[in-house]
């Protein structure tokens, strides 16, 4: 597995940024899974463990997003809100979580 510096890709904390591609990124990958899935169901049957891993790194990314909006200042209230559930169930979901 590849990482990424910290370093490099940190944005300072008093800055909150809109960035604009992010359903273009969004769409993108969505695009890609779609894509290994279609790969693995034409016979490609060594991939399918790849593809399911790809669930595990989809939930440690969703943490790390959702530690770092924390970071930023945001609240349980406003991530629960975007996710479409309740305050309490963002914070126990992800309020263990480490930066």
């Amino acid at each position: 597995m590849f990482t990424v510096k910290a370093s490099l890709t940190r944005i300072p904390r008093q800055k909150r940024r809109e960035v604009v591609e992010n359903d273009a990124f969004a769409a993108f990958a969505r695009r890609i899974i779609r894509a290994h899935g279609r790969r693995v169901a034409a016979g490609d049957v060594e991939a399918l463990r790849d593809l399911v891993a790809l669930s595990a790194n989809l939930d440690e990314a969703i943490g790390e997003a959702v530690v770092g909006l924390r970071a930023f200042g945001y609240s349980w209230s406003e991530i629960g809100t975007r996710l479409g559930i309740s305050k309490q169930a963002a914070q126990q979901r992800w309020g263990g979580e480490k930066p």
